[in-house]
C-alpha cells in the first residue's frame, strides 16, 4: 500500500517515500549539462559570455554573473592546470595572448564533456581567426564568434564537437545573411576584402 506513497487504508502521505523519490529525481543527469562559457581580456573583463542555467541564483543577474566571471579569473589566471573548482561549479579553461576562454557546469559534470565543448570553441574561433587568437581579431569578427558559440552550444547541450563542421556552418550562415541585415562591421569586412583585391589586380 506503501508503493504509491500514500496509505489507502488510513489516507496518510508516506512522507519518507517522497523525500527518497525528489532525491532521486534531483540526482538524475540533467540535459542542461553546460552552464556558461565566456571569453575574458588579460584583465579579467568579459568580452563574450552566455549563460544557459537560468533557475540558476548565481546567474541572475548580469552583476551574479560578472562577480562569477572575477572568481574564475582570479583562480585561473596564474594556474598550470586547465580544470578548477568554484563553489559548486567545475571550470576548464584555456588561454592565449590576451584572452582566457572558460566553459563550466555543475560540480557533478563530467570533465571530458566540458572539455570537449571548450576544445571545439577554442578550435574553431581559432580557424576562423586564422590561428591569430586575440582580443582585436576577437572584436573584428565578432559576429562569427558568436555563431560559434551558437553552433557548439544551444541551452546547454553541446550540439557539435567538430571544429570544421562549426566553421562551416558559420560560413553558410554568413553567406546567407541579407546585405541590409548585416552588421556595421561585416559590411566593412567585405569592403576591406573587395578594396584589397582591387589593389592587387
Amino acid at each position: 500500500a506503501l508503493s504509491s506513497g500514500i496509505n489507502a487504508e488510513y489516507g496518510t502521505i508516506n512522507t519518507n517515500y517522497f523525500i527518497q523519490t525528489n532525491l532521486r529525481m534531483s540526482l538524475l543527469p540533467s540535459l542542461c549539462t553546460v552552464k556558461g562559457l565566456c571569453i575574458l581580456d588579460n584583465d579579467g573583463k568579459r568580452i563574450i559570455s552566455k549563460y544557459y542555467d537560468t533557475t540558476d541564483d548565481t546567474f541572475t543577474t548580469v552583476k551574479d554573473q560578472k562577480v562569477f566571471e572575477g572568481k574564475l579569473f582570479k583562480a585561473t589566471e596564474k594556474s598550470a592546470s586547465e580544470i578548477v573548482s568554484i563553489n559548486n561549479y567545475t571550470a576548464v579553461f584555456r588561454s592565449n595572448v590576451d584572452l582566457f576562454f572558460y566553459v563550466f557546469g555543475d560540480s557533478r559534470e563530467n570533465e571530458l564533456m566540458l572539455l570537449a565543448v571548450l576544445n571545439s570553441l577554442y578550435d574553431a574561433i581559432s580557424m576562423i581567426l586564422r590561428k591569430n587568437v586575440e582580443k582585436r581579431a576577437i572584436f573584428d569578427h565578432m559576429d562569427s564568434i558568436l555563431l560559434i558559440c551558437d553552433e557548439v552550444v544551444d541551452g546547454g547541450i553541446l550540439l557539435e564537437s567538430d571544429p570544421n563542421s562549426v566553421v562551416n556552418r558559420v560560413h553558410v550562415k554568413n553567406e546567407d545573411i541579407p546585405l541590409s541585415e548585416q552588421s556595421v562591421s561585416q559590411v566593412l569586412q567585405t569592403a576591406k576584402e573587395q578594396l584589397k583585391w582591387s589593389l592587387l589586380r
